[in-house]
């Protein structure tokens, strides 16, 4: 029995004790001091928006290519024989100039050979109209000039077959004098050589490809864009020839550094089944500057441009950063009283850079352009700019940022990053939902920061 007391006394005091020390003892204390959370107004860029007119430009992108292209190819059979000196990648010729020849050696006599059968055929003609007339006189002399003779009395077949002998002759010229025509291959325009594939000495047949070149007077670039996008763009009606009512297009390349004018000139008119987008066609005049019809710089043919096209104006439209634009397509103002207020707005439309909005803001307005982490409806804000007037006003009475005094420790989210195009007609720009324990400092309360108001 002594045993079994002295194991369990100790443990029975252990116990009391514990009570004692979790239960009573803190009873005796003062209970804490009660501090009321501090509220830190959170540092803010702002831009103040008014109404404006503007023109939507629509952006896209293209390949320069020639208007016109042909691939060179002979129509007669024979040796090279002569070669131009401009017929190399690049070679620059005007309309009519040789190319290339053809060794015409055998084409000329093919062309005396017609000459000569046309002139045999010519003869026959001549000889057979004599005996016509011939006949023609006797049988008069032998019927006293009463009645008609026959044909076959007149020869008339005969004289027929002699005239169809010469045709037949002017045509076989004809086509001697082409083929010889055809041994000296010619620029079909002024234009640029783009490939050249035979050379001196190689022997060609009809078809054979002897090179491809295009024509310097226009080029062309197909810019696509989507078909919503169509609707900021007025496209004239194109079977007029004015072309003053085109809509402009510049064009820009980041590796050339120069920008060119150009027209868009027509719409393909139909939609592209893979990228469900339509292709606009836009032109510039003699691109390399070879024809003097143009004062930019020259623009090579292949080179990838970036096209900004004119689009219509629009009016009384607020502009705001693309990523200052919510969900549901609210945007975070700043109220007169340096508190944050959600606005649902609405929209004409919405690039990845800009947003377009027609009504939901009033001119003054000021927008929060800095991406926040939980913003709040009602929260304080500072707008940054404001806080150096306010410290020009009253010196020395900063607004306290961290909770610490310390004035280089301001509390301001990143940059939200930026959003992908998406749809344009339901733009989705969005704010980073995140834990802050800076914002609130809820000391007792240990109220969580989430949003309780539905925000972004």
């Amino acid at each position: 029995m002594r045993k079994i007391l002295t194991i369990i006394l100790p443990v029975l005091l252990i116990i009391v004790a514990g009570i004692l020390a979790f239960g009573v003892f803190p009873k005796l204390k003062d209970p804490p001091e009660k501090v009321d959370a501090v509220k830190k107004a959170v540092l803010v860029d702002a831009m103040a928006v008014e109404r404006r007119s503007l023109r939507f430009n629509i952006e896209s992108q293209g390949i320069v290519r020639p208007r016109t292209e042909t691939t060179l190819a002979a129509e007669v059979s024979g040796k090279v024989t002569r070669v131009a000196t401009e017929f190399i990648a690049g070679g620059f010729l005007d309309k009519g100039e040789v190319l290339l020849e053809i060794d015409p050696s055998d084409y000329r006599v093919g062309v005396k050979r017609a000459e000569a059968a046309k002139a045999s055929r010519v003869a026959q003609l001549s000889s057979e109209q004599a005996r016509s007339d011939q006949a023609l006189n006797d049988w008069r002399r032998l019927h006293g000039g009463e009645g008609r003779p026959n044909d076959l009395v007149l020869r008339i077949p005969q004289l027929a077959e002699a005239k169809a002998n010469v045709r037949a002759a002017d045509a076989d010229l004809e086509r001697a004098q082409r083929d010889l025509q055809r041994t000296r291959i010619r620029m079909p325009y002024a234009g640029m050589v783009r490939e050249k594939l035979v050379d001196i000495g190689q022997y060609v047949t009809p078809g054979t490809r002897l090179g491809a070149t295009f024509a310097v007077d226009l080029a062309e670039i197909r810019l696509p864009i989507t078909n919503e996008e169509l609707n900021y763009i007025d496209l004239p009606d194109f079977r007029g020839n004015s072309t003053e009512s085109l809509p402009l297009a510049t064009l820009s390349s980041g590796s050339a550094g120069h920008s060119w004018q150009a027209r868009i000139v027509r719409s393909e008119g139909v939609i592209d089944e893979k990228s469900r987008q339509v292709y606009l066609v836009a032109q510039i005049n003699d691109p390399y500057g070879l024809l003097g019809q143009s004062h930019q710089q020259p623009l090579k043919i292949g080179t990838f441009v970036h096209a900004e096209i004119e689009g219509r104006t629009a009016t009384n439209l607020f502009v705001v950063p693309r990523h200052s634009l919510g969900d549901g397509n609210q945007v975070m103002v700043v109220t007169a009283e340096n508190t944050l207020e959600f606005r649902k707005v609405d929209l004409v439309r919405a690039t990845p850079k800009e947003a377009y909005i027609y009504s939901g803001l009033d001119d003054g307005d000021r927008v929060i352009t800095t991406a926040l982490t939980a913003p709040i409806d009602g929260m304080d804000v500072r707008v940054r700019g404001d806080e150096e007037k306010t410290k020009e006003d009253l010196p020395g009475d900063s607004i306290d940022q961290s909770g610490s005094g310390d004035e280089d420790d301001p509390v301001v989210a990143e940059p939200a990053a930026e959003l992908a195009t998406g749809d344009e007609e339901d733009p989705q720009a969005m704010f980073t939902i995140e834990q802050d324990a800076e914002v609130y400092d809820d000391a007792d309360t240990g109220a969580d920061s989430t949003d309780d108001n539905g925000g972004y």
